[in-house]
């Protein structure tokens, strides 16, 4: 089907999640989810900053549902305390995965003494999706992960998802390698289990405030003079939004699937071929991350997360526990690079 983000299907009596919603990417897919008539949580760590984010919906959709749940994905307890409470819902039907610390200061560690970027991005997800699953499986519901561009060009081979690097674009690609992984794992789970749950991945392209509208209380107009390197050929934070709303909302979509602009900078999400590295690494080494992942996270895997039926681990034993260079698609057609938020500031608190 073709899709139109300016026109989106009516998704009234259903209920999303969007974390780091107070800000940038995050705020603006609230925002459109709102318009479909769908109750939508706002999940950040500030309680303040969410109060105005949930504000200024209501007053761009007249008449939107809208609530909001504290989550500091930079602790476990948070992580697990906001679960419980998105899980007690009377139904959840997806949850867009966008929030983590954009931080470049060195070194700097959760909460629970994981790197930051790491801890933010992929371990506090795990532990949220593993709270969720039973909630989303009972409304079969949809996981919906952020990814970037950075991971097609950078393709390292993950034996510890803990290995240290240097710099911010390499640990934040890093980490969004993992959580590449982690989807496609969870995805092969499912669907193993016969869960009505999709995984999907999606990379909003380049979103910068140059281009991005105002909203009081959420967004300052004048950050939009701020000079950025990206602004000629990129796109405003509202239209990065679109890859993540179409995951959610898009009856058509499959687990699996990899969203985003068709040039990897901007404009309508469409489907793209998925990474080879992260979409097929072999399932010994998957196996073996997948259990550190659910270790680092304190979440032990339930039981539609137990390992993929035997027949599907021998059709991908037959692939090599390498790195794959990713076929050459239409989807790639430039550097396709993710900007959710400026580096040096923390999303931990959209």
């Amino acid at each position: 089907m073709t899709w139109d983000p300016t026109t989106l299907p009516t998704a009234r009596g259903r209920t999303y999640a969007v974390t780091g919603a107070t800000a940038g990417i995050g705020y603006f897919a609230a925002e459109q989810l709102a318009t479909t008539g769908a109750h939508v949580v706002l999940a950040a760590r500030s309680r303040a900053r969410l109060d105005r984010a949930a504000a200024s919906i209501r007053r761009e959709v007249p008449g939107a549902t809208v609530s909001t749940v504290v989550l500091d994905l930079a602790s476990l307890a948070s992580v697990r305390r906001a679960g419980r409470e998105l899980a007690g819902l009377d139904r959840l039907d997806g949850v867009l995965l966008n929030g983590g610390s954009m931080s470049t200061a060195r070194q700097t560690t959760t909460a629970d003494g994981h790197p930051e970027l790491l801890g933010t991005h992929v371990i506090a997800n795990v532990a949220l999706t593993v709270a969720l699953l039973p909630a989303l499986t009972r409304d079969g519901g949809r996981v919906a992960h952020t990814t970037t561009g950075f991971v097609r060009r950078w393709k390292p081979v993950v034996t510890d998802v803990t290995t240290p690097h240097r710099g911010f674009f390499r640990n934040y690609t890093w980490a969004k390698t993992v959580t590449e992984l982690y989807a496609h794992e969870l995805d092969r789970r499912l669907r193993a289990a016969g869960s009505p749950v999709a995984s999907i991945l999606t990379f909003p392209g380049v979103g910068v405030d140059a281009r991005t509208p105002a909203r009081d209380g959420v967004f300052d107009p004048r950050t939009q003079g701020r000079r950025n390197p990206f602004t000629p050929w990129a796109q405003g934070k509202d239209t990065a939004a679109w890859a993540g709303v179409r995951a959610l909302l898009d009856p058509g979509l499959r687990g699996g699937e990899l969203l985003g602009p068709r040039d990897g900078r901007r404009g309508l999400p469409v489907t793209n071929e998925p990474n080879a590295h992260t979409a097929r690494p072999g399932p010994a080494r998957i196996a073996r991350l997948w259990d550190q992942l659910h270790e680092l996270s304190g979440a032990p895997a339930a039981a539609p997360l137990q390992p993929a039926a035997r027949a599907d681990r021998r059709r991908e034993a037959g692939r090599q526990d390498a790195v794959a260079t990713p076929p050459t698609t239409s989807s790639t057609t430039s550097s396709a690079t993710s900007s959710t938020t400026t580096p040096g500031t923390s999303a931990r608190s959209r």
